[in-house]
Protein backbone atom coordinates (compact mmCIF):
# COMPACT_ATOMS: atom_id res chain seq x y z
CA UNK A 1 0.00 0.00 0.00
CA UNK A 2 1.41 3.41 -1.01
CA UNK A 3 1.74 6.28 1.53
CA UNK A 4 -1.00 8.14 -0.35
CA UNK A 5 -3.37 5.18 -0.01
CA UNK A 6 -2.60 4.72 3.69
CA UNK A 7 -3.35 8.39 4.36
CA UNK A 8 -6.61 8.20 2.40
CA UNK A 9 -8.15 5.61 4.72
CA UNK A 10 -8.30 7.72 7.94
CA UNK A 11 -9.26 10.81 5.92
CA UNK A 12 -12.17 8.90 4.38
CA UNK A 13 -13.30 7.63 7.80
CA UNK A 14 -13.06 11.13 9.31
CA UNK A 15 -15.02 12.60 6.40
CA UNK A 16 -17.75 9.93 6.77
CA UNK A 17 -17.99 10.72 10.48
CA UNK A 18 -18.29 14.45 9.80
CA UNK A 19 -21.08 13.80 7.29
CA UNK A 20 -22.82 11.52 9.82
CA UNK A 21 -22.69 14.22 12.50
CA UNK A 22 -24.10 16.81 10.08
CA UNK A 23 -26.89 14.38 9.17
CA UNK A 24 -27.80 13.89 12.85
CA UNK A 25 -27.85 17.66 13.39
CA UNK A 26 -30.07 18.08 10.30
CA UNK A 27 -32.36 15.26 11.47
CA UNK A 28 -32.70 16.81 14.93
CA UNK A 29 -33.53 20.18 13.35
CA UNK A 30 -36.11 18.48 11.12
CA UNK A 31 -37.80 16.85 14.10
CA UNK A 32 -38.01 20.32 15.66
CA UNK A 33 -39.75 21.67 12.54
CA UNK A 34 -42.28 18.83 12.87
CA UNK A 35 -42.77 19.62 16.58
CA UNK A 36 -43.28 23.31 15.79
CA UNK A 37 -45.91 22.42 13.17
CA UNK A 38 -47.74 20.26 15.75
CA UNK A 39 -47.67 23.16 18.22
CA UNK A 40 -48.91 25.57 15.54
CA UNK A 41 -51.97 23.38 14.95
CA UNK A 42 -52.86 23.72 18.62
CA UNK A 43 -55.71 21.78 20.27
CA UNK A 44 -58.14 22.54 17.42
CA UNK A 45 -57.20 19.36 15.53
CA UNK A 46 -57.74 16.19 17.65
CA UNK A 47 -54.59 14.30 18.58
CA UNK A 48 -55.59 11.05 16.77
CA UNK A 49 -56.02 13.09 13.58
CA UNK A 50 -52.53 14.58 13.91
CA UNK A 51 -51.05 11.10 14.42
CA UNK A 52 -53.02 9.76 11.45
CA UNK A 53 -51.64 12.32 9.01
CA UNK A 54 -48.17 12.32 10.55
CA UNK A 55 -47.93 8.68 9.43
CA UNK A 56 -50.12 8.83 6.29
CA UNK A 57 -48.11 11.60 4.63
CA UNK A 58 -44.85 9.89 5.64
CA UNK A 59 -45.71 6.61 3.88
CA UNK A 60 -44.73 7.64 0.31
CA UNK A 61 -41.24 8.67 1.45
CA UNK A 62 -40.90 5.49 3.49
CA UNK A 63 -41.82 3.46 0.40
CA UNK A 64 -38.90 5.15 -1.38
CA UNK A 65 -36.68 4.09 1.51
CA UNK A 66 -37.89 0.47 1.17
CA UNK A 67 -37.07 0.43 -2.55
CA UNK A 68 -33.62 1.94 -1.95
CA UNK A 69 -32.92 -0.62 0.77
CA UNK A 70 -33.54 -3.56 -1.57
CA UNK A 71 -37.21 -3.94 -2.43
CA UNK A 72 -40.63 -4.87 -1.07
CA UNK A 73 -39.56 -8.40 -0.12
CA UNK A 74 -37.97 -6.75 2.95
CA UNK A 75 -41.48 -6.07 4.26
CA UNK A 76 -42.23 -9.76 4.75
CA UNK A 77 -42.16 -10.38 8.47
CA UNK A 78 -42.03 -13.39 10.76
CA UNK A 79 -42.66 -11.22 13.82
CA UNK A 80 -46.17 -9.75 13.56
CA UNK A 81 -46.70 -9.69 17.34
CA UNK A 82 -43.41 -7.89 17.87
CA UNK A 83 -44.54 -5.28 15.35
CA UNK A 84 -47.85 -4.97 17.21
CA UNK A 85 -45.98 -4.44 20.49
CA UNK A 86 -43.71 -1.84 18.90
CA UNK A 87 -46.75 -0.05 17.42
CA UNK A 88 -48.59 0.04 20.75
CA UNK A 89 -45.66 1.60 22.60
CA UNK A 90 -44.77 3.88 19.70
CA UNK A 91 -48.33 5.22 19.67
CA UNK A 92 -48.03 5.95 23.40
CA UNK A 93 -44.82 7.82 22.63
CA UNK A 94 -46.47 9.94 19.92
CA UNK A 95 -49.49 10.76 22.09
CA UNK A 96 -47.24 11.95 24.92
CA UNK A 97 -44.89 13.93 22.68
CA UNK A 98 -47.59 15.63 20.59
CA UNK A 99 -49.64 16.52 23.67
CA UNK A 100 -46.53 18.06 25.22
CA UNK A 101 -45.73 20.13 22.14
CA UNK A 102 -49.21 21.67 22.25
CA UNK A 103 -49.65 22.19 26.00
CA UNK A 104 -46.08 22.85 27.25
CA UNK A 105 -43.26 25.14 26.14
CA UNK A 106 -41.61 23.49 23.13
CA UNK A 107 -38.16 23.18 24.72
CA UNK A 108 -39.61 21.81 27.97
CA UNK A 109 -41.61 19.14 26.14
CA UNK A 110 -38.47 18.20 24.18
CA UNK A 111 -36.35 18.03 27.34
CA UNK A 112 -38.90 15.80 29.08
CA UNK A 113 -38.71 13.50 26.06
CA UNK A 114 -35.01 13.07 26.78
CA UNK A 115 -35.95 11.02 29.86
CA UNK A 116 -36.25 8.12 27.42
CA UNK A 117 -32.62 6.94 28.02
CA UNK A 118 -33.29 7.02 31.77
CA UNK A 119 -36.34 4.79 31.39
CA UNK A 120 -34.40 2.57 28.97
CA UNK A 121 -31.61 2.06 31.50
CA UNK A 122 -34.06 1.05 34.24
CA UNK A 123 -36.11 -1.19 31.93
CA UNK A 124 -33.02 -2.97 30.64
CA UNK A 125 -32.53 -4.27 34.18
CA UNK A 126 -36.15 -5.21 34.78
CA UNK A 127 -36.95 -6.76 31.38
CA UNK A 128 -33.63 -7.78 29.85
CA UNK A 129 -31.71 -8.72 32.97
CA UNK A 130 -28.82 -6.40 32.13
CA UNK A 131 -26.44 -5.35 34.88
CA UNK A 132 -26.39 -1.64 35.68
CA UNK A 133 -23.82 -0.33 38.13
CA UNK A 134 -24.28 2.33 40.79
CA UNK A 135 -22.92 5.06 38.49
CA UNK A 136 -25.65 4.65 35.89
CA UNK A 137 -28.34 4.22 38.58
CA UNK A 138 -27.10 7.49 40.11
CA UNK A 139 -27.37 9.16 36.70
CA UNK A 140 -30.96 7.94 36.38
CA UNK A 141 -31.85 9.40 39.80
CA UNK A 142 -30.09 12.69 38.97
CA UNK A 143 -31.87 12.85 35.61
CA UNK A 144 -35.29 12.55 37.22
CA UNK A 145 -34.23 15.17 39.76
CA UNK A 146 -33.74 17.43 36.73
CA UNK A 147 -37.35 16.72 35.79
CA UNK A 148 -38.49 17.81 39.28
CA UNK A 149 -36.49 21.02 38.91
CA UNK A 150 -38.30 21.77 35.65
CA UNK A 151 -41.73 20.82 37.00
CA UNK A 152 -41.08 22.66 40.34
CA UNK A 153 -44.03 21.14 42.25
CA UNK A 154 -45.35 23.31 45.05
CA UNK A 155 -44.50 26.59 43.32
CA UNK A 156 -48.13 27.47 42.58
CA UNK A 157 -48.71 29.13 39.22
CA UNK A 158 -45.01 28.72 38.31
CA UNK A 159 -45.37 24.92 38.39
CA UNK A 160 -45.91 23.10 35.10
CA UNK A 161 -49.27 21.31 34.59
CA UNK A 162 -48.91 17.91 36.23
CA UNK A 163 -51.19 16.09 33.77
CA UNK A 164 -49.28 17.30 30.71
CA UNK A 165 -45.89 16.54 32.29
CA UNK A 166 -47.10 13.08 33.32
CA UNK A 167 -48.40 12.34 29.82
CA UNK A 168 -45.10 13.41 28.23
CA UNK A 169 -43.17 11.23 30.70
CA UNK A 170 -45.49 8.32 29.91
CA UNK A 171 -44.74 8.95 26.24
CA UNK A 172 -41.01 8.80 26.97
CA UNK A 173 -41.59 5.49 28.75
CA UNK A 174 -43.48 4.35 25.62
CA UNK A 175 -40.55 5.30 23.39
CA UNK A 176 -38.19 3.36 25.70
CA UNK A 177 -40.41 0.27 25.47
CA UNK A 178 -40.60 0.75 21.69
CA UNK A 179 -36.79 0.89 21.54
CA UNK A 180 -36.59 -2.39 23.43
CA UNK A 181 -39.05 -3.95 20.95
CA UNK A 182 -36.92 -2.66 18.07
CA UNK A 183 -33.81 -4.12 19.69
CA UNK A 184 -35.46 -7.52 20.03
CA UNK A 185 -36.62 -7.45 16.40
CA UNK A 186 -33.17 -6.37 15.24
CA UNK A 187 -31.57 -9.25 17.14
CA UNK A 188 -34.07 -11.59 15.43
CA UNK A 189 -32.95 -10.35 12.00
CA UNK A 190 -35.85 -8.03 11.12
CA UNK A 191 -34.76 -5.34 8.60
CA UNK A 192 -34.85 -1.75 9.81
CA UNK A 193 -37.00 -0.61 6.88
CA UNK A 194 -39.58 -3.25 7.77
CA UNK A 195 -39.76 -2.01 11.36
CA UNK A 196 -40.17 1.63 10.30
CA UNK A 197 -42.69 0.99 7.51
CA UNK A 198 -45.01 -1.33 9.43
CA UNK A 199 -45.03 1.06 12.38
CA UNK A 200 -46.07 3.97 10.14
CA UNK A 201 -48.77 1.94 8.38
CA UNK A 202 -50.26 0.33 11.47
CA UNK A 203 -50.16 3.63 13.40
CA UNK A 204 -52.00 5.34 10.54
CA UNK A 205 -54.71 2.64 10.59
CA UNK A 206 -55.18 2.76 14.38
CA UNK A 207 -55.17 6.55 14.49
CA UNK A 208 -57.62 6.61 11.57
CA UNK A 209 -60.07 4.46 13.52
CA UNK A 210 -59.67 6.68 16.59
CA UNK A 211 -60.24 9.76 14.43
CA UNK A 212 -63.71 8.71 13.20
CA UNK A 213 -65.71 9.90 16.25
CA UNK A 214 -63.70 13.12 16.72
CA UNK A 215 -63.02 14.16 13.11
CA UNK A 216 -62.57 17.88 12.48
CA UNK A 217 -62.32 19.02 8.87
CA UNK A 218 -59.03 20.93 8.58
CA UNK A 219 -58.75 24.34 6.97
CA UNK A 220 -56.37 24.70 3.97
CA UNK A 221 -53.70 26.03 6.33
CA UNK A 222 -54.19 23.08 8.70
CA UNK A 223 -53.94 20.63 5.77
CA UNK A 224 -50.57 22.17 4.90
CA UNK A 225 -49.43 21.77 8.51
CA UNK A 226 -50.58 18.13 8.65
CA UNK A 227 -48.83 17.32 5.37
CA UNK A 228 -45.72 19.11 6.61
CA UNK A 229 -45.66 17.11 9.84
CA UNK A 230 -45.74 13.82 7.93
CA UNK A 231 -43.23 14.79 5.23
CA UNK A 232 -40.76 16.48 7.57
CA UNK A 233 -40.93 13.56 10.04
CA UNK A 234 -40.19 11.11 7.22
CA UNK A 235 -37.26 13.23 6.01
CA UNK A 236 -35.94 13.37 9.58
CA UNK A 237 -36.14 9.57 9.82
CA UNK A 238 -34.31 9.18 6.51
CA UNK A 239 -31.59 11.61 7.62
CA UNK A 240 -31.17 9.82 10.95
CA UNK A 241 -31.03 6.42 9.24
CA UNK A 242 -28.41 7.70 6.79
CA UNK A 243 -26.39 9.13 9.69
CA UNK A 244 -26.29 5.89 11.65
CA UNK A 245 -25.26 4.00 8.52
CA UNK A 246 -22.19 6.24 8.24
CA UNK A 247 -21.14 6.64 11.86
CA UNK A 248 -21.03 4.73 15.13
CA UNK A 249 -23.86 5.06 17.64
CA UNK A 250 -21.36 6.00 20.35
CA UNK A 251 -20.17 8.94 18.22
CA UNK A 252 -23.57 10.23 17.08
CA UNK A 253 -25.92 9.80 20.07
CA UNK A 254 -24.82 12.98 21.94
CA UNK A 255 -25.56 15.15 18.91
CA UNK A 256 -29.26 14.25 19.14
CA UNK A 257 -29.38 16.58 22.16
CA UNK A 258 -28.94 19.47 19.71
CA UNK A 259 -32.72 19.20 19.30
CA UNK A 260 -33.09 20.91 22.68
CA UNK A 261 -31.16 23.93 21.40
CA UNK A 262 -33.25 24.10 18.21
CA UNK A 263 -36.54 23.86 20.15
CA UNK A 264 -35.40 26.52 22.59
CA UNK A 265 -34.71 28.94 19.74
CA UNK A 266 -37.97 28.04 17.99
CA UNK A 267 -39.97 28.55 21.19
CA UNK A 268 -38.35 31.93 21.82
CA UNK A 269 -38.62 33.22 18.24
CA UNK A 270 -42.16 32.02 17.46
CA UNK A 271 -44.00 31.85 20.80
CA UNK A 272 -41.79 34.00 23.07
CA UNK A 273 -41.28 30.98 25.35
CA UNK A 274 -38.26 32.17 27.30
CA UNK A 275 -36.99 29.39 29.62
CA UNK A 276 -36.72 30.50 33.24
CA UNK A 277 -33.97 29.57 35.69
CA UNK A 278 -35.78 26.40 36.83
CA UNK A 279 -36.17 25.15 33.26
CA UNK A 280 -32.58 25.94 32.28
CA UNK A 281 -31.26 24.20 35.40
CA UNK A 282 -33.49 21.19 34.75
CA UNK A 283 -32.38 21.04 31.11
CA UNK A 284 -28.74 21.01 32.19
CA UNK A 285 -29.21 18.31 34.83
CA UNK A 286 -31.29 16.08 32.54
CA UNK A 287 -28.98 16.38 29.54
CA UNK A 288 -25.93 15.88 31.76
CA UNK A 289 -27.42 12.67 33.16
CA UNK A 290 -28.26 11.42 29.68
CA UNK A 291 -24.74 12.14 28.41
CA UNK A 292 -23.25 10.39 31.43
CA UNK A 293 -25.32 7.27 30.76
CA UNK A 294 -24.18 7.42 27.12
CA UNK A 295 -20.55 7.73 28.28
CA UNK A 296 -20.87 4.72 30.57
CA UNK A 297 -22.28 2.70 27.65
CA UNK A 298 -19.20 3.63 25.60
CA UNK A 299 -16.89 2.58 28.42
CA UNK A 300 -18.73 -0.73 28.93
CA UNK A 301 -18.61 -1.48 25.21
CA UNK A 302 -14.87 -0.78 25.13
CA UNK A 303 -14.30 -3.01 28.17
CA UNK A 304 -16.33 -5.82 26.55
CA UNK A 305 -14.24 -5.60 23.36
CA UNK A 306 -11.04 -5.69 25.42
CA UNK A 307 -11.93 -8.98 27.10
Amino acid sequence: MSPTQSLAIPVTVASARRRAILLVLAASASFVVSAALVKSLGPGIPLPQVILFRNFFALPLLLVMVVQAGGFHLLRTRLPWRHAERTMWGMCGMVGAFHGFVHLPLATATALGFTMPLFLTALSVLLLGEKVGWRRWSAVVVGFAGVLIMVRPGFGEAALPVFSVGLVLFGALGWAMAMMSIRRMGEAGEPGVSIVFWFALSSAVLAGLATIPVWVTPTPREWLHLAGIGCVSAVAQLLMTAAYRRGETTLLAPFEYSGLIWTMFAGILIWSEWPDAFELAGFGVLVGAGLYIWRREVVRAAEARGK
